[in-house]
């Protein structure tokens, strides 16, 4: 991701066969991945391929990009019940997510020290909340949080 750069906003919602839902917690645990969206298969070591599930939804969703790597992992982000924590997922990403109960998340996307987007949802167990814009160059950047296993 570079300064400036942000074209578009995309906000998707990505099912996997939900889960039972647990009842109602005061704690929630999540998982956040900043993902890189792009045509150009990399060699650098520091990317990784995101795993077969994810990049078979993003692959078959409107997206149109050939390839999907993880930048960042933050895993487990423990929250309480409305309680707010940021993660920097780069140098130019961060994060606030809020847990409001229910499953109910709120996640806010920065990108270059900007408010992106914010979205509020329902992030049952199984499900995914992806959050991104597009960058120069016909690549993607992409925020995914799910709760953690």
């Amino acid at each position: 991701m570079r300064p400036g750069l942000l074209c578009l906003l995309i906000v998707a919602v990505l099912y996997f066969p939900a889960t039972v839902a647990s009842a109602a917690s005061d704690t929630i645990n999540i998982d956040a991945r900043l993902i890189w969206g792009t045509n150009e298969a990399k060699t650098d070591s520091k990317l990784k391929p995101v795993g077969p599930r994810l990049s078979e939804k993003l692959k078959s969703s409107p997206f149109k990009w050939d390839h999907y790597y993880e930048c960042n992992v933050q895993t487990p982000i423990a929250l309480k019940l409305n309680q707010g924590k940021h993660v920097t997922m780069s140098k130019r990403c961060e994060i606030a997510v809020t847990y409001l109960g229910n499953s109910q998340i709120k996640l806010e996307l920065y990108g270059n020290g900007q408010l992106v987007n914010t979205v509020t949802q329902a992030l049952p167990k199984g499900e995914f909340l992806l959050v991104g814009g597009e960058s120069e160059n016909s690549t993607a950047w992409f925020v995914v949080i799910r709760q953690a296993d």
